[in-house]
């Protein structure tokens, strides 16, 4: 989730500079759409940040950095990338529940 909000938001980036810097035509109706993808891709992104920072008990601090990850272009790939080195020897090390009936 953290991948595609990220290139989302340059996206969007790159289509407010064209509309409203350069004045490129047909950048109003990517903005808008793109706007609307990154918009309803970035919930889902908080709503599972929020999860895996909960479980993870993180303090408040770092969740709300993580949270806010997706709202500067390119920050996201950078936190990503720090959540995932700290996040993978937990799940690693974890032991498969069984299933039950």
């Amino acid at each position: 989730m953290a991948y595609v909000t990220g290139v989302l938001l340059i996206l969007l980036t790159l289509g407010v500079i064209a509309k409203y810097l350069l004045d490129v035509d047909g950048a109003s109706g990517f903005v808008s759409i793109v706007g609307i993808a990154h918009g309803w891709l970035y919930v889902l992104y908080l709503v599972f940040a929020f999860d895996l920072g909960s479980k993870a008990k993180w303090p408040f601090g770092k969740l709300a950095w993580v949270l806010l990850a997706g709202t500067v272009p390119t920050a996201v790939f950078f936190v990503e990338r720090k959540v995932v080195a700290e996040i993978e020897p937990l799940v690693s090390g974890a032991e498969p529940e069984p299933a039950k009936a």
